[in-house]
């Protein structure tokens, strides 16, 4: 089985160590589990606040917060009170007008991104984010703009109020709370929760938005690069305190390992159950695959929450297949697991950089190392 000798660890805390030293972000962390036990648990850099990064400084995880609040949508299937291909309006009856053909929308197609509803105008409402009720308002009043089905595209924002209104109809409580209850708490993810909860000093990372090609450059210089609109945004304190589901996760590498660890091990990891092998194996299988999303304009491999590899130049890795499952974050976040490896990797900076090709460059060279040491 593999293992990561204390030789492997210094090799790999070098690379983490030289991305920290050329300045691509400013604090950083990174996880690896290896058969279930945490093998890897670095941290380093400052966390934008003139503090020190350690592995218990909180992160925003931007869309990595996707798959976590999937699980929970998983976990009411799996219980039977929902099914992957009902249509959505049968547990949210205002969501489409009956015989529309966004009434044909089905759960199935909300969590491979096939909905057919990727954007609308809500998604640059930040000052909304926070009122769930406008959230149900704008996706009872959003149409689709491609045939339910059809095209894969990805619903950067509104995969989460969908998930999020789902899992609040079908169970009686807010996402945050059942996520909270079945997904994290198990699993003893004790430092992440899908935005600030009650009574929580607000002590996130702050985040900073590099230029393009804005490489090589001493770390403390970074918090003085102008920040991009988007780490502006979710820099703000009402954006932490909001909930969304698609976007505001808060947390650390160490327990998105650990969530991916389960997810590696089927769905148990010292003794929490959290998904059952089947569920795990239809949840993490790829369900819409294109070469050209409606959103990104670049391939894509989607499962039911999360992303599947196997595509040239991922962030997966130069040895990236399809049974490799994770999700990115808004240029600054990355995890996966290896389901045929029982590896899992979790990597969490506050540097937003270009994603199709310096944060996807960095990730994909740390996921490379990983890979070499435990194979």
């Amino acid at each position: 089985m593999p293992r990561l000798s204390s030789a492997d660890r210094d090799r790999l805390g070098a690379a983490f160590d030289r991305q920290l030293d050329v300045g691509l972000h400013d604090g950083a962390q990174l996880a690896v589990f290896v058969d279930g036990e945490l093998a890897v648990d670095f941290a380093g850099g400052t966390d934008g606040h003139g503090g020190e990064t350690t592995p218990e400084t909180r992160h925003l995880i931007f869309s990595c917060t996707k798959p976590y609040a999937a699980v929970g949508l998983h976990q009411l299937a799996e219980q039977g009170d929902l099914a992957y291909d009902d249509p959505v309006v049968d547990h949210w009856p205002g969501f489409a007008d009956a015989g529309s053909e966004k009434a044909e929308i089905t759960v199935r197609q909300v969590l491979s991104h096939t909905a057919g509803i990727p954007y609308g105008e809500f998604d640059d409402r930040a000052d909304q984010w926070g009122d769930w009720d406008a959230v149900v308002a704008a996706m009872e009043e959003i149409e689709p703009v491609f045939a339910p089905g059809e095209q894969p595209a990805y619903h950067t924002f509104n995969f989460g109020w969908l998930v999020g209104e789902l899992t609040r109809r079908v169970s009686g409580e807010p996402v945050e709370e059942y996520v909270a209850e079945n997904v994290f708490d198990p699993l003893g993810m004790e430092h992440t929760s899908i935005g600030l909860r009650e009574g929580e000093e607000d002590d996130v990372a702050a985040l900073s938005g590099f230029e393009v090609f804005d490489r090589c450059r001493d770390p403390g210089e970074g918090l003085g690069i102008p920040a991009s609109e988007s780490a502006a945004a979710f820099n703000e304190e009402a954006v932490h305190r909001a909930v969304i589901p698609a976007a505001n996760g808060i947390g650390t590498a160490r327990d998105m390992a650990r969530f991916y660890a389960c997810i590696a091990n089927g769905g148990e990891l010292d003794g929490t159950s959290l998904l059952t092998e089947e569920t795990v194996a239809e949840a993490t299988r790829t369900h819409a695959e294109t070469d050209d999303d409606g959103t990104l304009s670049r391939p894509a491999r989607y499962a039911l929450g999360f992303w599947t590899g196997g595509l040239a130049n991922d962030m997966f890795g130069s040895a990236s297949h399809e049974r490799m499952v994770g999700h990115a974050g808004l240029g600054s976040v990355f995890c996966w697991a290896d389901l045929d490896a029982n590896v899992s990797f979790a990597y969490v900076t506050n540097g937003i950089r270009e994603e199709s090709w310096e944060h996807a460059a960095r990730v994909a060279g740390l996921s490379d190392a990983v890979r070499l040491l435990v194979d």
